[in-house]
């Protein structure tokens, strides 16, 4: 029997071998076509994928195709670049100080895929790397992943992927990197990625992610990049329970609230932690200074309080310090405005300024006061330092000439004395600035350097861009050798800038000096030679530009001293003071000639019973300048201005703004004994009469929709559209103006103080009226435009409802509840009917009407980042405009 058996195994064998070699063949023609299909579902248009064709068997020679045993598809990467989409390789550099430990360099192809993800690729079923960086690809994920059971990593950053991300990560046990930064992803994260226990990577950043950040533990993770989302609530302080490998955390511009949990100092391994742009609030936890490996901290552009820990000093591998921000460090990802709030009222410990690997300090205007650190001595690495803005008394130390890498030193608009070292500034410097202080003594001398450039790969170089002194075109630091800033304005100091800056002007783009008399701006010199006398070596000695210097100004003096003179000889002082206190001044023509006597005659005087509305600034009166010409009178309280020329010099910017939705600025009168404004008359009177007496007439949509946009457009004009802008600062329906047809005119807009584009401003009382004031101006009496955003939202709840912003019958929820207030909890408990006044409900569209309460409630919510611009508010009311019949 054994005899008949023995020839079976041979056969048994073959048909094993054959059935294997069929499995084989089968499976890898599967791989085969599904990535055919894949490249049938996309675009192509550079020719990456010209080596998949059917003409070439061997699909583990196609480009991007990695195969593993049995000749099957294991890994699939391929890389797009080039100037295309909205988020390639090549513009990594936008979005500095992201992505640490992600992605040093990239290797791309030139050219990238478009189209839809297909779901081919989930039938790829042994492969563990699917990476498709920087191309345009749509569409879900979770349809394509969830069955790739062995997939280790997915890399698909800087796509068009959409949807959520609401599938169960549980399946995918073996995922080690889920990097979808720069997508176009919702939702909230889902709890299921706690399941992933291999997960090293995490990088959600650059989406439209809301929500929390999951309390999830994962004792395996180094990469946490949640980075320019909408995420909101408090920082879990669970990341810090098991995060023995945890070395990057990345929480950047989002809504963050709370305190910055102590419990990250668990994390011994932490190397980045960047948290700026959010709403962070509390101190910095002195338990961070126990990461001996952190090398940057960035907590910039939040509302930080207290004591600036001494204990960051026991972080010995600090290189980037970052406690402010004035430049906006995120790119255009969204709809987002985060202005810098962090105040700390701290000293500078000294045992931050000697750490020995510190490169770059920056905290401006954050109300660091005391002495400034006087011992720098573990500044060899030191490049950047910017501590301008701020209250430090003291000399500079010498200790800074020890710091041989010093590019970059702002310490200006601070309290500083003494004079400058000749150390100062040292060879490699291309800014310094001390401008603003109470510096005396020479100008410093300045032993110019060919230094080399600034290293272009170290990203924090490429994070602060500013503003160049005489243009305004913003200026890198990286690739730097050339002596760009050189300001020391604004002091005591003396002296000429010396001969060797002089000579080398092809090498200074800006320099500044200052004479005595604390003045001086920028001084261009953009190329070495010029027409003016030289000396022998071809540029003026020291000696010569004294005397020029001196001449100059004792001829400035005499001239000003003659003219003076002829002037009070001709025209006596009396008739000169006269006429100035009879002076109306006109911005534009109305066709009338008014005076002084004219205009108080119109008002009888300012008779009480010509006035028409009273308000912080004055009274204002109505006067029939000529018969049937009415204007309204705006008396000013003199005084309240700190002389004649500040009042008239604030005035006269704001009568060249023209607006349809502002009241016409006709004119105004100036003098020590009267103040006074022309506008123009408006006889529809204020919204606050308007919203008071409405109940005797119906209540008509549009046209509550129509004033609401008539004010927002104004504030939107002087917010965007002036230069420099202007801030209200006090927005109420008592400063909005009715004409016969109830268009809306908002008054009182330029008596507040004007600001730069660039800059909020620290005021030393807070203008406006109890119950319109933002909260953060209130607290910290510093202003913005989203200041002005939270009075607008209170007076469209005005408007469309029939409460006051404290309306008496607030009064049983306790102090503090104001309209704000009622109408978030309306919302929130489902009551919005209730909210609106009587008749509104039923006249106006449900949805569109919800839609503008929802708006008013943004406009409102204590997060400025999350508050919307003007601008944005007259977008959303045009897309809710009502329907005409």
């Amino acid at each position: 029997m054994g005899h008949h058996q023995t020839p079976i195994k041979p056969l048994f064998l073959l048909c094993f071998i054959f059935i294997h070699h069929y499995d084989v063949v089968s499976t890898t023609n599967s791989d085969k076509s599904a990535l055919l299909e894949f490249k049938r579902s996309v675009s192509d248009p550079y020719g990456l994928l010209t080596t998949w064709n059917e003409s070439n068997p061997d699909l583990c020679s196609w480009v991007g195709v990695t195969c593993g045993s049995g000749h099957r598809v294991v890994g699939l990467n391929i890389t797009g670049g080039g100037n295309f989409g909205s988020f390639t390789c090549n513009k990594y550099d936008q979005f500095q100080l992201y992505g640490f430990g992600i992605r040093k360099s990239c290797e791309i192809y030139n050219g990238k895929l478009m189209g839809k993800l297909s779901y081919a690729i989930s039938k790829l079923d042994e492969i563990r790397v699917l990476s498709l960086p920087f191309n345009d690809l749509e569409g879900e994920i979770g349809s394509v992943i969830c069955g790739l059971k062995k997939l280790e990593v997915v890399d698909l950053e800087g796509n068009m992927i959409s949807g959520n991300l609401k599938f169960n990560f549980g399946d995918l046990k073996r995922l080690r990197v889920i990097n979808l930064g720069f997508n176009r992803i919702s939702g909230e994260i889902p709890d299921s990625l706690s399941n992933l226990k291999s997960l090293k990577i995490l990088n959600l950043a650059g989406n439209r992610l809301n929500g929390s950040i999951p309390r999830f533990v994962n004792g395996e993770l180094r990469g946490l990049y949640l980075s320019f989302n909408r995420i909101s609530g408090r920082i879990p302080s669970e990341i810090g329970y098991d995060c023995g490998e945890l070395e990057r955390l990345e929480l950047a511009g989002n809504l963050l609230l709370g305190g910055i949990p102590s419990s990250l100092s668990n994390c011994s391994k932490l190397r980045s932690v960047l948290l700026y742009s959010n709403m962070l609030q509390g101190e910095i936890p002195g338990e961070l200074g126990r990461l001996k490996m952190l090398e940057v901290l960035d907590v910039s552009r939040n509302s930080l309080r207290g004591q600036i820990p001494k204990q960051l000093g026991n972080c010995t591998e600090m290189s980037v310090l970052v406690l402010s921000n004035l430049f906006d460090p995120i790119p255009d990802v969204g709809s987002r405005y985060v202005v810098e709030y962090n105040y700390f009222h701290s000293e500078l410990p000294l045992e931050i300024t000697v750490l020995p690997k510190l490169k770059l300090l920056w905290a401006p205007r954050t109300t660091l006061e005391g002495g400034f650190p006087s011992n720098w001595g573990g500044c060899k690495s030191l490049e950047m330092v910017n501590l301008a803005r701020n209250f430090f008394t003291g000399e500079i130390p010498n200790g800074l000439t020890l710091c041989k890498k010093l590019r970059f030193l702002d310490l200006s608009s601070n309290k500083l004395t003494g004079e400058l070292s000749d150390e100062l500034p040292v060879p490699c410097m291309i800014l310094f600035d001390v401008s603003k202080n109470h510096l005396s003594g020479p100008i410093p001398s300045f032993r110019y350097t060919t230094c080399e450039p600034f290293d272009a790969s170290s990203v924090y170089t490429r994070y602060f861009s500013f503003q160049t002194a005489k243009d305004g075109e913003k200026g890198s630091l990286a690739n730097t050798t050339r002596f760009l800033r050189f300001n020391v304005s604004y002091n005591d100091l003396s002296g000429p800038l010396q001969e060797n800056l002089m000579a080398t002007t092809s090498s200074v783009r800006q320099l500044t000096e200052s004479g005595p008399t604390n003045g001086g701006d920028f001084v261009n010199y953009s190329d070495s030679s010029t027409t003016a006398p030289k000396s022998k070596n071809g540029n003026f000695n020291s000696i010569e530009i004294a005397s020029i210097v001196s001449a100059s100004a004792i001829f400035s003096v005499l001239l000003a001293l003659i003219v003076l003179y002829f002037c009070t000889r001709r025209r006596p002082k009396s008739v000169a003071n006269e006429s100035t206190q009879k002076e109306v001044t006109l911005f534009i023509d109305i066709g009338l000639r008014l005076n002084f006597d004219s205009v108080i005659q119109a008002t009888g005087h300012f008779n009480a019973s010509n006035c028409i509305g009273s308000g912080g600034f004055g009274a204002t009166y109505k006067a029939e300048i000529s018969p049937g010409f009415l204007v309204a009178i705006k008396r000013l309280a003199v005084g309240r201005f700190q002389g004649v020329q500040q009042f008239e010099a604030e005035i006269r910017t704001l009568g060249r703004h023209r607006q349809r939705n502002l009241v016409t600025l006709i004119g105004y009168h100036a003098s020590e004994t009267e103040m006074f404004l022309i506008y123009n008359y408006l006889p529809g009177g204020n919204l606050e009469r308007f919203i008071q007496e409405r109940s005797t007439r119906a209540v008509d949509w549009r046209v509550l929709h129509k004033i609401a946009l008539d004010v927002a457009r104004a504030l939107a004009y002087l917010h965007d559209q002036c230069v420099p802008r202007v801030l209200h600062r006090d927005v109420k329906p008592s400063n909005i103006l009715l004409d016969d047809d109830l268009n809306a005119y908002l008054s009182d807009f330029g008596l507040a103080r004007l600001l730069g584009t660039s800059e909020t401003h620290a005021t030393t009382g807070v203008a406006g009226t109890f119950g319109y004031v933002a909260p953060e101006y209130a607290m910290t009496c510093r202003v913005s435009d989203k200041a002005d955003v939270y009075s607008y939202g209170v007076v469209l709840l005005e408007l469309l409802s029939d409460k006051k912003a404290l309306d008496p019958s607030f009064s049983s929820y306790g102090n503090g509840f104001n309209i704000v207030a009622w109408a978030l909890m309306l919302l929130q408990e489902g009551r919005a009917k209730e909210f609106f006044t009587a008749g509104l409900w039923d006249a106006g569209p449900h949805d569109d009407l919800v839609e503008v309460l929802h708006l008013a409630v943004v406009c409102t919510v204590d997060s400025l980042s999350t508050r919307p611009t003007m601008k944005q508010v007259v977008r959303r009311l045009k897309q809710l405009q009502p329907r005409s019949c």
